[in-house]
């Protein structure tokens, strides 16, 4: 009787569950079918593909599981020794199943009711479970499944060899946050390939695999350090390590790198531009050798034209300038009557969706800030104000050579904004007038040609009449000067003497999808684009007249290093400007960066490198833009908010010198204080030939004669436009001048 009040009855179904289990893990026919040794040997784990830059640094991974396989060579043997330590001390003395640790469990754990004297599953077994998982069959499941794990790691241990073992279950185990193997946990949360881990590093990673939310380094910091000194206390049990190490190793603060770039969105957008590229070659692939690739699971190495330097310098200018500038438009709304007006915006879109019965209703919802994204409860009518108030920015450069994507940021944040602001299609600006000014040229204009300033009236458009940003009127400026100030009278006279055909001939001819409007405004730049088409077009300018189309993917491996794809080298062509224009164009946008309106970039930023640009501003401040090239690069940028309607109310914010121009500048800047990117991007412009020497080297403006100024105190010019013809009502001046020339 004594003897059987110390009995746990507790225990007595899992004595009877142990039973089953020991009976059929020697009985397969009890467990259902099991892969034998030849599917054994060819499993293959699902591995995440890796995209690198063209400088071969990671730029992102395509997956279904965030793995990247690893050889047994690659690990630390400090790191195998962590494993062993904590996991299965004697791995290389069983055979797949260790009947001391089964003991354990069944006196210790089941009888004694100690839960924390460890598990019985060897490194085998759990290497079993990661590849062919557990099934649900109902009653006694977990017996059924320990049983196959048992009888696949005798398998398992007869198919493969102890590294060979070690090595799989490394490339299999979880690590938590959808990252699968030690490589991606390695880049993930120390930010090292496997082979650069330090001791206390591995002794980390070692120590996630118990709980991997619990013991997460990035969000449990303190049970992390914990289990990293358990971890390290095995080793010196063991003898892996001795106690003065494991002391000196203890008493260090928990240190790691923790990378994500899935969260960071560095290059976020761009991955997306990949993963569509990419589907289009393997699916070409598909079609010539009849094997079909996957990206997600196959592990390829994509080899992309991204330039990660001045990616990381893309982005850099985006954190630094941007957050003033939103700090600027948050404040104006703040004011009565921004806060009135964005009220008014706000129900309207309400009212437009028909969400006014739950425009109130909270939910937490993720929301962007420079500072740090943060979740909060907030209104459907709140966040509608919180969206219509971001501030938002793209920026794209290509290689106008080759039409190749050295950097592409699509948004402040991939995360909470995942839209893509680089395919996004806004009103142009002023950035439009270079393809005016390109077809003048074609046309036969000459840099040195002069263009009214005067006043004038368009009839039959309200009276719509054309205005300088300044405010000025009167005289002429020279077809260079008109365009490196943005002079917009002379820009609407060069339109009426170029004539729409002219104009909207080129602009199908440079890629531009959005259909131009024959209207007095489109010299202004009514027109719309995207950064991506804009970008493709000042390529044009920059390479003597060429159509570039923009790629990104270089080459494709298959994870063993076998060649799948190389893009291959193409020379132009469609030749869409001649090659004197484009010399010309450029040698006139580079006056712009030197004289006009983007000598902020010398000026206020001091970028030295050789570079030709244009600054672009739309109506009331909607959308800023600032386009920039020499031979080497082309990059484009625009900022404004997601509608028109909210836009900075002055141009000490909201113009294209204010707010766009810096995140090229500032990009530029940072690539010219690393030589080696400074040498990329920093090309010179070819000299003129001979007969164009001194195209441009004429006066910048021209008084009107006394008899414009007195024709002008009678009779202010009228335009009579429309889309068949253009005709001046100017015929009085037209005559007072032959007449004081004769």
């Amino acid at each position: 009787m004594r003897n059987s009040q110390n009995i746990n009855y507790g225990t007595i179904p899992s004595l009877i569950a142990l039973s089953i289990l020991l009976l059929l893990s020697s009985c397969e026919s009890g467990v259902g079918s099991l892969p034998g040794e030849e599917e054994l040997l060819g499993y293959k784990n699902a591995t995440a593909s890796e995209v690198l830059s063209s400088d071969g640094q990671l730029v992102g991974k395509i997956y279904f599981q965030n793995r990247t396989n690893v050889t047994y060579s690659q690990l630390p043997g400090h790191l195998v020794n962590a494993l062993i330590a904590t996991e299965d001390v004697r791995f290389y003395e069983h055979h797949g199943v260790d009947s001391r640790s089964l003991a354990r469990v069944l006196f210790k754990t089941i009888i004694g009711g100690n839960r924390r004297s460890g598990g019985g599953s060897t490194i085998t077994q759990q290497l079993a479970k990661n590849m062919y998982g557990r099934q649900n069959t109902g009653m006694f499941s977990i017996v059924r499944n320990k049983s196959r794990e048992m009888i696949l790691a005798r398998r398992i241990e007869n198919t493969y060899s102890k590294d060979e073992i070690l090595t799989l279950y490394l490339n299999t185990v979880p690590f938590g946050e959808d990252v699968f193997g030690i490589e991606a946990a390695s880049l993930r949360y120390f930010n090292k390939r496997v082979e650069d881990l330090k001791i206390e590093e591995s002794a980390v990673l070692t120590g996630l695999l118990k709980a991997p939310s619990f013991y997460n380094p990035a969000r449990n910091p303190g049970n992390a350090e914990k289990r990293r000194n358990v971890v390290l206390g095995q080793m010196e049990k063991y003898h892996f390590i001795d106690a003065l190490a494991a002391d000196s190793l203890r008493s260090l603060p928990l240190a790691i790198d923790y990378r994500n770039p899935a969260s960071e969105g560095i290059a976020g957008y761009f991955m997306v531009r990949v993963r569509n590229e990419l589907k289009k070659i393997l699916g070409e692939l598909e079609e010539e050798t009849g094997k079909l690739w996957n990206a997600e699971t196959d592990g390829l190495v994509i080899e992309t034209t991204l330039n990660m330097a001045l990616q990381s310098a893309s982005v850099e200018a985006f954190r630094e300038h941007l957050p003033e500038m939103q700090s600027g438009l948050s404040e104006q709304y703040k004011t009565t009557s921004g806060s009135r007006r964005l009220e008014d915006i706000t129900e309207q879109i309400i009212g437009e969706r028909r969400m006014s019965s739950r425009a109130d209703k909270r939910r937490v919802q993720t929301l962007f800030r420079w500072q740090g994204s943060y979740s909060d409860s907030i209104s459907v009518r709140d966040s509608i104000r919180h969206a219509l108030t971001l501030l938002h920015a793209g920026m794209l450069a290509l290689d106008p050579r080759t039409g190749g994507i050295m950097a592409w940021v699509g948004g402040i944040d991939y995360v909470t904004q995942p839209y893509d602001q680089v395919l996004a299609r806004r009103q142009t600006g002023s950035v439009f007038k270079p393809v005016l000014y390109a077809a003048a040229l074609e046309n036969g204009s000459e840099p040195c040609d002069y263009l009214d300033n005067d006043s004038v009236v368009v009839s039959g458009y309200e009276e719509w009449s054309p205005d300088n940003f300044d405010g000025t009127f009167g005289g002429s400026w020279s077809l260079s000067a008109s365009l490196a100030k943005s002079m917009n009278v002379p820009s609407f006279n060069l339109f009426i003497r170029t004539g729409f055909g002219c104009v909207d001939s080129l602009w199908k001819a440079l890629g531009f999808s959005f259909p131009l409007a024959n209207t007095p405004a489109l010299p202004l730049g009514t027109a719309e684009a995207s950064i991506m088409e804009t970008a493709v077009a000042y390529c044009a300018f920059a390479n003597g007249g060429y159509k570039v189309d923009p790629w990104s993917i270089l080459t494709v491996r298959s994870a063993s290093g076998e060649l799948l794809y190389r893009r291959q080298d193409t020379e132009f062509d469609e030749r869409i400007l001649s090659e004197r224009s484009a010399l010309v164009l450029g040698a006139m946008l580079q006056k712009a960066v030197n004289e006009g309106t983007g000598i902020a970039v010398r000026s206020r930023f001091g970028v030295d490198i050789p570079l030709a640009g244009k600054t672009g501003t739309t109506q009331n401040y909607a959308d800023a833009w600032f386009a920039a090239f020499n031979p080497a690069v082309t990059i484009v940028a625009r900022a404004g908010a997601s509608s028109p309607a909210i836009h900075f109310d002055d141009g000490s914010f909201g113009t294209g010198s204010a707010l766009s121009l810096p995140l090229v500048a500032l990009t530029l800047k940072k690539a010219s204080a690393d030589p080696a990117l400074k040498e990329l991007v920093s090309i010179p412009f070819p000299s003129l030939p001979p007969d164009l020497q001194y195209a441009l080297d004429c006066p910048d403006y021209r008084e009107d004669r006394f008899v414009d100024k007195l024709i002008d105190i009678f009779k202010k010019p009228e335009i009579v436009f429309d889309t068949t013809r253009v005709r001046s009502e100017k015929k009085l001046r037209d005559i007072f001048r032959r007449v004081f020339r004769k």
